[in-house]
């Protein structure tokens, strides 16, 4: 018997699989999916099984060692899976499985020692001769006879010199039971939906057996997971199972939590917030068939549920969707290849779709679900947009006097506020008032950000961190000043301004320590809050009735990212920030500030106009060639070698060209962050209208690189984010005639 093993080793110049001797005391044991132990070389390393077969012309083949994890097997769906990934996404296939693991079980950091077991002592035989001889042995007869009565006792409620005597004496036996960390009980009645709510939960439950794609309009508000937990429902009465993602981890605690009260044990959950042993019980409860629910992030979708009924992809728009790592997938496109292996519905639902969904929801690709109407008496927000021109003369830097004064009115009528400002920090850059140094990563390209309650001037993308002593490293003057507003400058001012109120900060910094998340938003939901100051963590899927205004203290900051993307991001952004505000009663206020009143998407959010949101972008798209009228590819050429990265991407574009036809090829330029720790990016931008007919070169391109140690190369299909660098067209035919 021999097997085919596919190396843990991530290089894709030996991304293939090594053929391998079973031995005897794995004979009728290895199964294909499983985790096995082999030499490889000089060392050992771990691997997976991709095929089992009788015979094999090579001689004298080594012999595997042994299953690294029994327990876990990966199964046939997420075989074909990691197949699909590497097409698509041309990663190497080890890297593919690994993604579908969690940290914990991932083939080089295995630890059999994640498992924990709660042990019972059980009856082995019949104690009734053992009572009749040993009358006197009152403690042993009185277990003896409480395990006729009970099948099992857990060891704690025994005597452990008791329980070793009938141990010996073959009258008992201890046994072991997994352990589960996360643990949940049912405790909420069945949800009542609106007419409209049923109207849409209905068709998505009519759709069961069919591939069939949802995309679920609903405004903020409207109660989608009302709707989702009501598909749920009928999907687990079916004896089938269902997937909810979210985007990020914030979401999850009042989502679960929703979950939990209705479901009880049977939902498992999977994110990064977890720890490695929490990940490892999750996981093998879905193994093991014991849940009928799996909510998690990105991750999660590539958890072994079996007999899927519904995948339910919250906020759907979310950037979060997509891996920018390898392997370079999105979870909603793997969602969709699993709908079609389980033959079951995909909903997408989001207040604010992306501009590709809703194109292909025009298109009929997806049905169109719709949730028009607010829960009860709630309405929509009333939006206000400040020109901060104009504040600025006043002496308002920060809070408006429009914002100002909604706070206080909040305030003293008992109600919560929320302050949105997407940047974390103190002040965003350094800079001396004497010589103009400013102080910028050494190893990326991008200033350093100041943060005050460390005291140190940090890198948002590689981690580098340098004490702040206030000296100018250049002039040595102490002539140093920090410019720019973050979140943590911003709680501070609020504090000053409005001593009476408790201000909660939420964003990266101060959500790092396990249970946080869950733990300020309790905080929110008892009151203990009064202004709540965050990052995007707090602009979506959360629900705080007590919430009245929110205030976005730089409406402006998104609209400058340079991607073409950057009007349908704020937009989104925005509405979903001003959806926190005004959930029960429908007394929400929302203030805009902003340097740039005018702006046609700002105007379409106080609108709270999406259908114009989507018809003024897709005008712009249209004209400039991109998603969804195109597909785009980016190739980045990346090397510690500055000359060696421009020399490779220019080689790589003039590949592209002769062996491109019909094909918008932009660049070589440099990448958006063009040093990243110390490594430097050039960008290739492909924009094409079919993926196929590009494939097979960006596959020989991948192979070109496959064994340079000095330049790597990064293929990422529909990526999230694109520059906006106004390079000139090339077509790669030359015939100026783009499909």
């Amino acid at each position: 018997m021999y097997a085919d093993v596919l190396t843990e080793y991530s290089v894709k110049a030996i991304d293939q699989t090594f053929t391998y001797k079973v031995p005897e005391h794995l004979l009728g044991k290895l199964k294909k999916g499983m985790k096995v132990l082999i030499p490889f070389g000089q060392t050992k390393i771990n691997g997976f099984v991709t095929n089992i077969k009788d015979e094999c012309s090579v001689d004298n083949l080594k012999e595997i060692i042994n299953i690294t994890d029994e327990a876990f097997t990966l199964n046939d769906e997420l075989m074909s899976l990691g197949v699909y990934l590497k097409e698509t996404c041309l990663c190497t296939q080890i890297s593919a499985y690994q993604a579908m693991l969690p940290a914990s079980m991932k083939v080089k950091t295995i630890n059999t020692n994640y498992q924990q077991y709660d042990e019972y002592v059980s009856l082995n035989t019949e104690p009734k001769d053992y009572i009749e001889k040993h009358k006197t042995a009152r403690k042993q007869i009185e277990l003896l006879t409480d395990l006729q009565k009970r099948d099992l006792i857990p060891k704690t409620e025994v005597s452990s010199a008791i329980a070793r005597i009938l141990e010996n004496e073959g009258l008992v036996k201890i046994i072991k039971k997994p352990k589960y960390r996360i643990n949940a009980e049912k405790n909420e009645h069945n949800v009542t939906l609106t007419e409209e709510q049923q109207e849409v939960a209905n068709k998505v439950i009519n759709s069961k057996g069919k591939s069939e794609t949802f995309l679920l309009y609903g405004i903020t508000g409207s109660g989608k997971t009302e709707v989702y937990l009501n598909i749920i429902d009928n999907i687990i009465k079916e004896g089938k199972t269902a997937l909810l993602l979210v985007p990020e981890i914030s979401l999850t605690t009042q989502i679960i939590k929703r979950f939990y009260n209705h479901f009880g044990s049977s939902v498992a959950v999977f994110h990064s917030a977890l720890s490695d042993g929490e990940k490892y019980d999750e996981y093998h409860k879905i193994m093991d068939k014991k849940v009928s629910v799996v909510v998690g992030t990105r991750s999660a979708i590539f958890t072994p549920l079996e007999n899927i009924g519904v995948i339910i992809i919250d906020e759907e728009h979310s950037s979060n969707y997509k891996q920018e790592n390898n392997p370079r997938y999105n979870a909603k496109d793997v969602a969709l290849w699993r709908s079609k292996y389980h033959s079951c519905p995909v909903v997408l639902g989001s207040a604010t779709p992306s501009l590709e969904s809703m194109a292909r929801a025009q298109k009929g690709v997806f049905t169109l679900l719709t949730l028009q109407n607010r829960i009860g008496k709630a309405k929509l927000p009333e939006i206000t947009i400040v020109d901060m021109k104009e504040e600025y003369q006043k002496g308002n830097s920060t809070i408006s006097e429009a914002l100002d004064k909604e706070i206080k009115e909040a305030l003293n009528n008992n109600k919560q506020v929320m302050l949105f400002l997407n940047r974390r920090g103190f002040n965003t850059f350094v800079t001396c008032r004497n010589c103009g140094y400013t102080y910028k990563c050494p190893n990326c390209d991008i200033t350093l950000t100041y943060h005050k309650t460390s005291n140190n001037l940090r890198c948002h993308y590689c981690g580098y961190t340098l004490i702040y002593n206030g000296v100018c490293p250049e002039c040595k003057e102490k002539a140093l000043t920090s410019l720019g507003l973050g979140t943590e400058k911003l709680e501070e001012e609020i504090k000053i301004k409005y001593p009476e109120a408790k201000v909660l900060r939420m964003d990266a910094d101060t959500t790092t320590r396990k249970g946080s998340h869950e733990k300020y938003i309790q905080m929110i939901e008892n009151g203990e809050v009064n202004i709540i100051v965050g990052t995007q963590m707090i602009s979506k899927g959360l629900d705080f009735p007590n919430v009245t205004v929110v205030g976005v203290i730089n409406a402006d900051e998104s609209l400058n990212i340079p991607d073409f993307r950057s009007g349908e991001y704020t937009y989104s952004l925005l509405s979903q920030v001003s959806g926190r505000a005004g959930r029960k009663n429908g007394d929400g206020k929302v203030i805009l500030q902003t340097f740039n009143k005018d702006n046609e998407t700002l105007n379409l959010v106080k609108q709270n106009n999406y259908k114009g949101l989507y018809t003024y972008e897709m005008n712009i798209r249209r004209e400039l060639k991109y998603p969804p009228y195109f597909y785009i590819t980016t190739i980045k050429i990346a090397s510690k070698d500055y000359e060696e990265a421009s020399k490779e991407a220019t080689k790589a574009c003039t590949f592209l060209r002769k062996n491109l036809e019909n094909t918008y090829i932009l660049g070589p330029t440099t990448a958006r962050m063009f040093k990243v720790k110390n490594i430097y990016r050039f960008q290739i931008i492909l924009k094409y209208k079919n993926f196929d007919k590009i494939k097979e070169a960006l596959t020989q391109l991948d192979t070109i690189y496959k064994t340079n140690t000095k330049v790597n190369i990064e293929i990422d299909n529909n990526p999230c984010y694109i520059w906006k660098n106004l390079v000139k067209l090339t077509i790669g035919d030359n015939s100026g005639k783009p499909r």
